[in-house]
Formats: C-alpha cells, sequence, structure tokens
C-alpha cells in the first residue's frame, strides 16, 4: 500500500477538482467553539471542512479560514442541503446563500455542494439536483453530490441528471456499518465515498477488540477508525471540539493496519443495527 500523508488527495471523477483524503466535520460546533476547533484543525493540517446548511455554522467556518494564514484555494469547503421543496427558484436562492456564507460572499464558491439527504419527494431531489447543476456550471460548486443516497436514488437520477454520477456519496461509515452494497455501487460507478461519523460518535471506542488493535499500535482507538476508512479509501470526516483529539485525530499517518487488523475490524460489521444513524440506513 502506498504512504499516506495528510497532504493527500483523490481526483474526483470527471472534475478538475481534487478532495484532501481526510476532512474535519463540524456538526453540532456552533459560534466560538465552531471557530476555535477549525482554528486548531487548521493549525492541526487539516485542510477540508465539511458544513451544511442545517449546521448553522457555514459563516463560522468562512470567517475562520479566511482569518487563518491557509489560502482560500488551499482548503476544500464543503456544504449540504435538504430537498425541501420542488420549487427550483427557492432551492437555487438557499443554495447561492449557501455558497455566499462558507464560499466567501459573492464571488466565492464551494469546492462541494451536496444533496444532505434524499427525504421523501422525488421531485424535490429532482429540482435540488438541477440547482446543483446550474451552481456547478456556474463555477460556484466545484463538485457536486448526494449524501445519505441508497442505490434506488443514485439510479433514480439517471434519467433527468445532466451530470451523472454524482462526484461523491457522503453516507455513514465505520467498522460497525459498512454499508458495503453500497459502497461497492459507489466505487463500480466512480462515484467517491465520503465517511461520516467514522468514530462511530464515539459509541464503540471501548470496543475489546478494537482496544487491543490499540495496544498493539500504540494508538487511540480513534486513529485506528480514521485510518481504517482511508485504507478502506474512503474519505472519512471526524468531528471533535476538543484541541487534543484534534490533533490525534489528523495523526494517522505514521503507522498502517496490516491484513489481519483490517480482518478483524471487517469482521466488526452489524449491518443497519450498527449505524448510529439508522433511518438514513435502511
Amino acid at each position: 500500500m502506498a504512504t499516506l500523508t495528510i497532504k493527500d488527495t483523490a481526483p474526483l471523477n470527471n472534475t478538475k477538482t481534487t478532495i484532501p483524503r481526510l476532512g474535519f466535520g463540524v456538526y453540532q460546533l456552533y459560534g466560538d467553539k465552531c471557530s476555535d476547533a477549525v482554528a486548531a484543525a487548521l493549525e492541526a493540517g487539516f485542510r477540508h471542512f465539511d458544513s451544511a446548511n442545517m449546521y448553522r455554522n457555514e459563516a463560522n467556518v468562512a470567517a475562520t479560514v479566511a482569518q487563518s494564514s491557509v489560502s482560500r484555494d488551499q482548503v476544500f469547503l464543503t456544504t449540504k442541503l435538504h430537498p425541501s421543496t420542488s420549487d427550483a427558484d427557492a432551492l437555487y436562492s438557499t443554495a447561492l446563500q449557501d455558497v455566499e456564507k462558507l464560499g466567501g460572499g459573492g464571488d466565492g464558491y464551494v469546492d462541494l455542494f451536496l444533496i444532505h439527504q434524499p427525504g421523501s419527494s422525488p421531485e424535490a431531489r429532482q429540482a435540488l439536483w438541477g440547482v446543483l447543476e446550474r451552481l456547478y456550471d456556474e463555477g460556484r460548486a466545484k463538485a457536486i453530490g448526494v449524501s445519505n443516497y441508497h442505490v434506488k436514488h443514485i439510479q433514480e437520477m439517471k434519467p433527468y441528471a445532466r451530470v451523472w454520477p454524482p462526484h461523491v456519496n457522503q453516507i455513514e461509515l465505520h467498522p460497525w456499518c459498512q454499508q458495503r452494497q453500497l459502497v461497492k455501487y459507489c466505487q463500480d460507478s466512480g462515484i467517491l465515498v465520503e465517511a461520516y461519523s467514522p468514530l462511530s460518535c464515539g459509541e464503540n471506542l471501548g470496543d475489546q477488540a478494537l482496544a487491543a488493535m490499540a495496544a498493539k499500535h500504540g494508538k487511540a482507538p480513534a486513529q485506528l477508525l480514521i485510518r481504517y476508512a482511508l485504507q478502506k479509501g474512503h474519505v472519512p470526516l471526524p468531528k471533535s471540539g476538543k484541541v487534543e483529539r484534534i490533533k490525534q485525530n489528523a495523526n494517522v499517518f505514521d503507522f498502517a493496519l496490516d491484513k489481519d487488523d483490517m480482518a478483524v475490524l471487517d469482521g466488526l460489521d452489524k449491518g443497519p443495527d450498527g449505524a448510529f444513524y439508522p433511518a438514513s440506513v435502511k
């Protein structure tokens, strides 16, 4: 296996854009707590930040990046929007506001814009995808994709999507929830897979097998889970508001999991029962 570094990127199919292999999630980080976490993440070497309209922290992320010593073109910024209506004009207005909040004003851009979840309306999904295609055409989104989409949702897009396949599908992924059929479909289709909740929201950090492996490598359980996602070819998005944890989560490039380690972690899969967000998996 090639040596990985925190500076590594992966290409996004049919675009000129590359995505950092390690990202930083900002879900449930608000105000100064979000700003402080992003600043610490930048200091630790993160260059990829995952926000969303519903997180209500796009402006905090943008301001912290702008105030840092890291230039905008060295940072990869993602936002997401729910398909809340089939009114394309209303969706475009909201999406453009998100781009301006996160991407830096009237001439700003985001590197990736995702449909946050499929919702219940095919019409709303289609309308929002059309909005993302418009942002992509206008250069306001360098890549576009989906989140929490199952195979059926991605296949549903084929008849109407000008941009297909989506460049990214962001889904819950960790050893206890591996979504293997969906991951294989995405990989076979040229869709990059991002892993949210790669630490299983901390629920399984005390797992006995994981603890034994952590002792073997002299690493924290969270570091093993991030490394596992990287070695599976995913783009993990760990999150933390604690400076030491942020540094720890970035420090996953000085060791590798061997075949036996990977087999042990592969064997922990519980399917939908292992999901922290089961409604998005079933």
